[in-house]
């Protein structure tokens, strides 16, 4: 369980989160009514609205080509008061027009505003939108309930002589629109409230619907953190026997949760509120973009937490590669919900989005070609990343460059040089060029060419050749199987041969050391030999020059000697059985090694210990 001080830190939160929301919900619905925009700021409070002539498309200076056209229009008229143009969007005779058209206009508002039933959706094609058992040229928009009374709001698309084919509210629902005024007049709630908070509007609304739209705030907050706290209890329990992860991520998204859950009270709440259809539609927009804001954000957060988990778990079983896979993968899928949710906002505000996407394919055509090599190192760098060929942390070869690699990002990939310095190279390239993986090595080659004096002789080179054998099978540090020690060529200024073997060890480090101590070896072997290392000159011989140690030279062509005449003679190679003796007799690290001494120091005090 929290502790006191805790819960006093939830609870100031609480309060000043809760006091935001207020301010940022009332300046949203203030913005978001259209009305606002036909009111002037030095009559906020008003008896009645002012006048306002609907917005113009089209041939039709009223805008009834299309059935949103005509419904909008209509409400904006009649919500100014304008009963007269009203009357323009009905479909009525002339003569009953000018008779008994501005009282059928304010009755059809106040039916609509009070007891129109589902969500205000006309279409904002000429032709509307095809609906079963609907004729062709009637479009369904809704139901108007009150009482025992029931009425289908429709239009009806005409001829008309001066603009052509226009939309227009149909005879059949105006002619039942006085017996449902009627009825929504007897269960009017205004008579039960006091006279100015009916009277007065703000934004073509009653002042009386605006303050109970804000009582509601705080209603509606504390109910969704209800919801949550009441939510919060198996969770706690849960926690206790399996850590506080998951008590954490489910804060990490309590914030978005409670804007979800608190809009959806808000918006239930409101529902019983009978707001004019116009506001009505207005303000489910605005709810509606906060829901999406909140089941996005909750989205966000949780495909976050959810790949961020994967991602762990692949490191930690050291696939580093699926690891920054995961990286660029949550930075595309958090783009992708970004744009879904700015493409639905969009939507709920009343854009066309087909319009919209096609453009955006045309424009992605276009940004495609212009922005070529961008999506080649994305696609490069997923390559990359999901074949696993580099991973964070690996020392390549990048062509002439080697270094560690860094970071593998959406354009292109970072490695440290050996001189410190950050090379950034192009995915693109990364996935085309040859690259080579030196932190996989499961072994490195040791290669090199000896060059002995010409003046050696057969028997005395066969000797050095069978020693430098003899040194590398018995070193514990190389693969006996891979060692190659032949005379490869007899050049004008020596007699080169070729020594190849595998060190067994993946740190170059350890393979530098291991490498310098066969060198210091070979060079002693060839010393006592009693033969040298060809310089890269030409030797001038004098009279005094004694030439090889004849001694040693003569020692050399004994041992060789020996050998042939017991049939022992190793060459081409070493038996088996001799091989198989020779491995590890030769001691590594030499006694005279300080690091032998510090091992053997070690393996005494254990042996104490034990």
């Amino acid at each position: 369980m929290l502790g006191r001080p805790h819960e006093a830190g939830v609870q100031k939160k609480f309060m000043r989160t809760f006091s935001r929301a207020i301010v940022v919900l009332t300046i949203g619905l203030a913005v978001c009514l259209p009305p606002l925009a036909h009111s002037q700021l030095g009559q906020i409070l008003q008896p009645k609205a002012t006048a306002n002539p609907p917005g113009k498309t089209g041939n039709d200076p009223l805008g009834r080509e299309t059935p949103s056209g005509t419904v909008f229009g209509f409400l904006e008229a009649a919500q100014s008061g304008n009963f007269g143009i009203a009357a323009q969007y009905l479909q009525m005779s002339p003569a009953r027009r000018q008779a008994q058209g501005e009282s059928l206009a304010m009755k059809l508002n106040v039916a609509m505003n009070r007891a129109f039933v589902g969500n205000l959706r006309p279409s904002r094609q000429p032709e509307g939108t095809p609906q079963e058992d609907v004729a062709p040229d009637r479009q369904k928009l809704g139901t108007m309930v009150s009482g025992h009374t029931e009425v289908d709001l429709e239009l009806v698309r005409v001829s008309d002589p001066n603009v052509g084919r226009i939309w227009l509210f149909s005879a059949e629902t105006l002619s039942k629109i006085p017996e449902l005024y009627d009825q929504i007049q007897a269960r009017r709630v205004e008579t039960r409230l006091p006279a100015w908070v009916v009277k007065h509007e703000l934004a073509g609304m009653p002042l009386w619907q605006w303050l109970a739209l804000l009582v509601m705030l705080p209603m509606a907050a504390a109910a969704g953190w209800l919801l949550l706290v009441v939510l919060q209890i198996p969770l706690r329990w849960w926690a206790r026997s399996h850590g506080q992860a998951a008590l954490v991520q489910w804060r990490s998204v309590s914030g978005p949760e409670w804007l979800l859950a608190g809009t959806l009270v808000h918006r239930v709440l409101a529902g019983y509120l009978g707001m004019p259809l116009l506001q009505q539609h207005y303000y489910f927009q605005f709810t509606a973009v906060a829901i999406v804001v909140g089941a996005n954000w909750i989205l966000w957060r949780v495909i976050r937490w959810f790949l961020r988990r994967v991602r762990n778990r692949a490191l930690a079983r050291g696939n580093s590669g699926t690891g920054s896979l995961m990286l660029l993968g949550e930075r595309v899928v958090k783009a992708a919900v970004f744009v879904m949710a700015v493409f639905t906002i969009f939507g709920i505000l009343g854009f066309n989005m087909s319009t919209a996407l096609a453009g955006l394919g045309i424009g992605g055509l276009a940004i495609g070609f212009g922005a070529q090599k961008t999506i080649e190192n994305l696609f490069g760098g997923v390559s990359v990343l999901g074949d696993e060929v580099i991973r964070v942390g690996d020392v390549c070869r990048f062509g002439d460059r080697t270094g560690t690699v860094e970071d593998i990002g959406l354009r292109s990939t970072r490695v440290r040089t050996e001189e410190r310095t950050l090379l950034a190279i192009p995915n693109g390239t990364v996935a085309t060029i040859n690259v080579e993986n030196l932190s996989r090595r499961d072994k490195i080659l040791f290669k090199t060419v000896l060059g002995l004096r010409s003046e050696t002789t057969p028997d005395h080179l066969r000797y050095v050749l069978s020693e430098i054998r003899r040194i590398l099978y018995s070193h514990p540090k190389l693969e006996t199987k891979t060692v190659r020690v032949r005379l490869i060529e007899l050049a004008p200024s020596a007699i080169n041969v070729e020594l190849v073997c595998y060190v067994m060890t993946q740190d170059f480090n350890e393979f530098a050391a291991v490498r310098e101590d066969l060198l210091l070896r070979i060079m002693h072997l060839v010393e006592d030999s009693g033969t040298a290392f060809a310089l890269p000159s030409q030797t001038l011989y004098l009279g005094r020059d004694s030439g090889l140690e004849k001694e040693k030279a003569e020692a050399a062509v004994k041992k060789v000697a020996e050998l042939r005449d017991g049939k022992q003679l190793p060459f081409p190679d070493f038996t088996d059985e001799h091989i198989s003796s020779l491995r590890g007799s030769i001691e590594y690290p030499q006694p005279e090694s300080a690091l032998r001494n510090q091992t053997h120091e070690a393996g005494q005090k254990t042996g104490k210990d034990d």
